[in-house]
């Protein structure tokens, strides 16, 4: 990614990630669609509920992920195939490393963490039932996702892409035999979603182990090397630990949901699928923009780099503001995909109707945060997700229960953090070295 016309090396390495996205989305939106059709809304409230328990954990070891990726990006750019094989073999030795971990405290943490959430009895059980299922077989998903994050480093995004196709349609076939023919109801799907992400873990390390690149795992070569390490954790801790808090944060936000009943919590799981479909393609591109400017940076061309942070946010803004007005008009529609209880429709509409206009000021702070992070400044980028997404977002919802506890206050919590947090990256971006007429000297995670 060093040579060549930018905007097309963005969009031919951002769009196999996007559809990539699409089909790991699948495993929750199908999972979503089968049991608030075949089980319920109380099985869709309790499938939907979990997400933030979920991702906890897995903002944790999706910042191990990050960091490993930037390392890699930034010697496999300055062409040094000695430090790249040490950081691959590093990366999955700590990956294996905390699969242990996150079982063993995702099962430990289910109940506490449902009581937090203040979840309602008529919910509690299924939601209890499908997380400790999920938790037990969460290594299939820890292993696709740092072996698909040391694929892109080198460019190839096309790989993970077939193997996640392929588990994601194996997904819908275990979720319809789990949950119609054998009738397993929640745990149907929760089973299907774990066996499923182990097809993709098994493939992805397939492809590394017979790959004889510099990058190929080479299973005698497993090591934990501390110098990189620190390298990977210099960038993808601070990105762990801000997305594992803006998680636990997120947890909170659900109890003020769960406050309105089991047909307002199925409408917002209704809702978050959607919205996880609408962001997509902000998302690839910001990791387009990762690897993009981690090779730059590396190779010490800071000018291409931020056209490629200019291009990448135009892109951006314009397929996200396409999307949000669709997703406006087609509201109803495709909210009934989840069910047709009328409240639970009401409470979706809603939500899309309050949030989805704020959609564009997403692209900011995905962008320069992605960029950011390709460079190996993570600090700040996490200290201001941290405010904006944890500590604004909650004295906003304090607010707001200060004032009533209005549904409008409720909703409006997530977009009224997105406006920040991208006010202040933008801000910090302009500021950062990767502006700066000159090359800075290379970060630690860089050398």
């Amino acid at each position: 990614m060093t040579e060549g016309v930018i905007w097309k090396q963005l969009l031919q390495f951002s769009i196999p990630m996007a559809v990539g996205l699409l089909f790991q989305q699948m495993y929750n939106t199908v999972d979503a669609v089968v049991v608030g059709n075949f089980v319920g809304k109380e099985a869709l409230a309790a499938v939907g509920s979990t997400s933030s328990i979920i991702n906890m954990l897995v903002g944790l070891s999706a910042g191990l992920s990050t960091g490993a990726s930037v390392l890699i990006s930034q010697r496999y750019g300055a062409h040094d195939d000695r430090g790249l094989r040490d950081a691959v073999h590093t990366a999955i030795a700590s990956t294996l490393i905390m699969c242990v971990f996150a079982t063993a405290v995702g099962i430990l943490i289910v109940e506490p963490m449902l009581r937090m959430m203040s979840t309602p009895e008529d919910v509690f059980q299924e939601a209890k039932t499908y997380l400790v299922i999920y938790f037990a077989g969460i290594t299939g998903l820890l292993i696709y996702n740092m072996g698909s994050a040391i694929l892109r480093a080198v460019g190839d995004s096309r790989r993970p892409l077939y193997f996640l196709c392929f588990s994601a349609v194996n997904n819908i076939i275990f979720d319809l035999l789990f949950v119609l023919a054998f009738g397993w109801g929640v745990a149907g799907v929760a089973y299907a979603t774990i066996l499923s992400q182990f097809l993709s873990a098994l493939l992805v390390l397939y492809s590394l182990t017979h790959d004889n690149a510099a990058y190929g795992i080479r299973w005698r070569q497993l090591c934990i090397r501390r110098d990189v390490l620190r390298g990977i954790f210099s960038v993808g801790l601070p990105s762990g630990i801000q997305q594992g808090i803006t998680a636990f944060s997120n947890v909170f936000v659900q109890s003020y949901i769960n406050g309105f009943g089991s047909a307002c919590m199925a409408g917002w799981s209704s809702y978050n699928k959607l919205d996880a479909f609408i962001l997509i393609p902000v998302q690839s591109i910001a990791l387009a923009s990762t690897t993009f400017v981690g090779q730059n940076w590396g190779a010490r061309k800071l000018a291409r780099a931020r056209q490629g942070v200019r291009q990448t946010l135009l892109m951006s803004l314009g397929i996200t503001a396409l999307l949000a007005v669709a997703l406006i008009l087609l509201a109803r529609p495709l909210l009934e995909l989840f069910g047709n209880d009328e409240a639970m429709l009401d409470y979706g509409q809603r939500f899309i109707l309050l949030i989805s206009p704020f959609y564009i000021t997403i692209c900011f702070n995905q962008i320069y945060g992605g960029a950011l992070r390709g460079i190996g400044s993570a600090k700040a980028p996490m200290m201001i997700m941290l405010f904006a997404f944890v500590l604004f977002r909650q004295l906003f919802l304090l607010g707001n229960q200060l004032l009533g506890g209005s549904f409008v206050g409720v909703a409006l919590a997530y977009p009224m953090g997105w406006v920040m947090c991208s006010s202040l990256l933008a801000l910090y971006y302009r500021r950062s070295p990767l502006c700066r007429e000159q090359p800075a000297p290379l970060t630690p995670a860089a050398k």
